[in-house]
């Protein structure tokens, strides 16, 4: 099921709660927070932030909503993926992916993963939004969620 998420009004929401944050990763906490209360009713069943490690061999959760997550993560799943492709993925059945999907909670059935770019262009950061219903997420909440994280500056 497809819900009608309002992207720009919590964008706008982050984007004043953090307007005297310098931090990154306090920025995304706050983001964390905005979409977990924006989207906990509306198909939303966990939201967290991932960073890269500096050998490049797994991740690590940096924050999330409502509850703990497996970390760190190795880079075969979805999070991974975006991190490598430098591009968000959508994933309408995780357990459709097999192997290739890094099982933290089982109710979990779709997921969706924005990479987050410095201003160099790398990606040190993947945001990953996980829904208990299938099919929960699609190219209009990858847009959402990449014009919420450029109106916060991630």
């Amino acid at each position: 099921m497809k819900y009608d998420r309002d992207y720009r009004q919590m964008a706008e929401i982050a984007a004043e709660k953090i307007k005297d944050i310098d931090s990154a990763e306090q920025r995304m906490e706050t983001v964390t927070d905005v979409l977990w209360q924006g989207m906990k009713d509306k198909g939303l069943a966990w939201v967290g932030f991932y960073k890269i490690t500096d050998d490049r061999k797994e991740m690590l959760l940096v924050c999330r909503q409502p509850k703990p997550a497996c970390s760190p993560i190795g880079l075969h799943g979805v999070c991974g993926r975006a991190w490598k492709e430098k591009k968000a993925q959508v994933v309408a059945d995780v357990h459709a992916l097999g192997g290739d999907h890094i099982v933290c909670d089982p109710k979990n059935l779709s997921e969706v993963v924005v990479p987050v770019f410095e201003k160099n262009g790398e990606c040190l950061y993947v945001l990953d939004l996980d829904s208990g219903e299938l099919d929960s997420f699609g190219e209009e909440d990858v847009k959402g969620l990449e014009m919420m994280l450029k109106k916060v500056g991630l």
